[in-house]
This record gives C-alpha cells, sequence and structure tokens, in this order.
C-alpha cells in the first residue's frame, strides 16, 4: 500500500489496514516492511501524545542541522538515513483468530522524518501459523 506522509516529520497509524489485512486468516505472524532507507515501523500507543512525544524525543536524538555527512535534500536530511538504525523498517505481529494480538493500547505506526519524499510503500505479509 502507499501511505502519503507529506511533507512533514509524521507519525501515521497502520492498525487499521493491518487488521484488514489479516482478517479471516487465522493464526500466524504479519510482518509489516517499509521499503525504504528512510522510514520505519514500531509499535506504541497513538493518539495519546505519544506520536508527538515520539518525534520530539527523535528531535533531541537526531537534530535536523548540519552534523550530517549524508548531506543531500533539505538540512539535517542525513538523520533520516539514521534512524531506521533506532526504528527499524519492520516488525512482526503475532496474529490469533485472524486479529492482531496487540495489546489494549499498542498500534502499528509508520515513522518517517524525510520530509524529501512525501510518499512511502507499506508491505504487509503474512505467514500461517
Amino acid at each position: 500500500m502507499t501511505v502519503r506522509t507529506g511533507r512533514q516529520e509524521r507519525v501515521h497509524d497502520l492498525t487499521g489496514e493491518a487488521s484488514r489485512f489479516v482478517a479471516g486468516r487465522g493464526d500466524g505472524l504479519l510482518s509489516v516492511f517499509v521499503p525504504h532507507a528512510t522510514a520505519g515501523v514500531a509499535i506504541l500507543e497513538l493518539g495519546a501524545g505519544s506520536d508527538d512525544d515520539l518525534l520530539a524525543a527523535l528531535a533531541d536524538l537526531l537534530p535536523a542541522d548540519g552534523r550530517w555527512r549524508h548531506a543531500h535534500g533539505t538540512p539535517g536530511h542525513g538523520r533520516s538515513h539514521v534512524m531506521p538504525a533506532i526504528i527499524p523498517p519492520s516488525l512482526t505481529v503475532p496474529v490469533f483468530a485472524g486479529r492482531l494480538a496487540l495489546g489494549t493500547w499498542q498500534s502499528i505506526a509508520l515513522v518517517d522524518l524525510n520530509v524529501d519524499n512525501p510518499d512511502r510503500t507499506v508491505r504487509f505479509s503474512f505467514l500461517t501459523g
């Protein structure tokens, strides 16, 4: 699927799409993967300020300034290439009876700091258990 993240840093909720993808598939594992060098996926609570907290923490940890050797694109673009070492480009979620086995407050999120690439590809795959 394609997710339009726009030209600003963003945490995008993928949980609904992931739930629809596994519906009716029984038990197994859902793999979520973003084939990009500057995006990642994470499991975290969304909608209660955690989205902004994550972006603020990443801004503190990976400032958008001129320190990065990978320096093409907008200022600080090199940090987007470092981020997947912290927030990886893939994750796996158990699925039971066609339902994601997430905790009460857990969601699956695409994390994108790269303001130079407004469109992201997300790949779901299912391994039957």
